[in-house]
């Protein structure tokens, strides 16, 4: 197998006042409140998915 990325996605911003179509790509990428934290594969869904969001959440690379 080829070698995989992944990145760590923090929820750092409350969703209070964000219109629904961001919150439910939060939702989407498995965030509920603040601070809360997942993993995620580097993939070009995520990484778009994140893109919409990226001034609510804080990214970082996981190594393995």
């Amino acid at each position: 197998m080829g070698k995989t990325e992944r990145i760590k996605i923090e929820l750092v911003k409350s969703l209070i006042g964000v219109p629904e179509k961001l919150r439910k790509i939060v939702r989407s990428l498995g965030l509920g409140k603040r601070n809360s934290t997942v993993v995620h594969l580097d993939s070009p869904a995520i990484r778009g998915s994140v893109f919409k969001v990226k001034h609510l959440i804080k990214v970082e690379r996981v190594k393995k």
